[in-house]
């Protein structure tokens, strides 16, 4: 197991100027995920996407941290988070971590949030903390097919070569700027949203050793959230389901996760893609600041 002596804080520091704490939540098995939290107000736990780390969200927090205490999450392997060599990263292995977390720190009344692969996990996770979640915000859910590869054709090629037997670990290692700049790209309308040192900040993070084994699972497992799509109608919060209108979901798998749920309210985006919290984040604190008012 990797461990740091202390969270890493480089990054995080240059965005919030300082303001809150990154520190580690120690799980059961002695691993530990990193995590930001600052503000005062009801609970937010906020989980990223597919590749990312908490400072994706490094433009909507300082929006809400006046209206909400705020939970950004390492999710397990990814960011700053211990890797656990041996550890799986299918969809109940990575929910039970937002479990873990979110009942460890006995937040109460809390509001789960996430985009991507993380508005998945909030919407999974809520069913297993009944009792303790008021509302879920789900931006962009990856619980749908081959989403990435629907970016562009680098992606497409990238994510289905790391995902095969044999030269699959070899991909999985090759992450030159150039490369994981085309690839996030897909994911945005105007590409200019995407911040040059929060590339480099995942690049960083993704030299760390082992790393390379993490988003080979990681993007190997991402046909376990579309299968757990069936847990849906057990989501027994009110839930905000946001799109960005050029999402990479199709309108289809849209409507049929919005009738899964028995109490959702819809909301789209214009002019926006898979990674909103960067591409639109007033949007997305608007959003999230008319959940905590209701």
């Amino acid at each position: 197991m990797q461990h740091n002596d202390s969270p890493d804080t480089t990054y995080t520091t240059t965005w919030s100027h300082g303001r809150g704490d990154v520190r580690f939540f120690n799980r059961p098995d002695g691993s530990r995920l990193r995590y930001y939290t600052a503000g005062t107000g009801p609970p937010l736990v906020l989980m990223h996407t597919v590749r990312t780390q908490l400072d994706y969200f490094q433009r909507v927090i300082p929006r809400l941290w006046d209206h909400y205490t705020v939970y950004a999450l390492d999710l397990p392997g990814m960011g700053w988070s211990d890797i656990v060599p041996g550890t799986r990263y299918e969809e109940p292995e990575l929910r039970a971590a937002v479990v873990e977390f979110t009942g460890g720190l006995n937040l109460q009344g809390v509001t789960l949030a996430g985009e991507s692969l993380g508005a998945a996990l909030a919407l999974l996770a809520s069913i297993d903390l009944k009792g303790k979640v008021s509302r879920v915000v789900a931006f962009n859910s990856y619980d749908y097919p081959s989403g990435l590869e629907r970016g562009n054709w680098l992606a497409r090629f990238i994510i289905t070569s790391v995902r095969l037997p044999g030269i699959g670990p070899v991909f999985a290692g090759l992450e030159p700027r150039l490369i994981m700049r085309a690839v996030l790209h897909g994911g945005f309308v105007d590409k200019s949203r995407l911040p040059e040192d929060f590339l480099v900040e995942l690049l960083r993070s993704g030299r760390r050793k082992g790393y390379s084994r993490v988003a080979r699972a990681i993007y190997r497992s991402l046909k376990g959230f579309n299968r757990a799509r069936h847990r849906y109608p057990q989501v027994s919060v009110p839930v905000t389901l946001v799109y960005g209108d050029r999402d990479w979901s199709r309108s289809a798998e849209r409507d049929q996760v919005a009738r899964s749920l028995p109490d959702v309210q819809r909301i789209t985006l214009p002019r926006t893609g898979h990674f909103s919290s960067l591409e639109r984040p007033d949007d997305v604190a608007r959003i999230l600041l008319g959940a905590v008012s209701t």
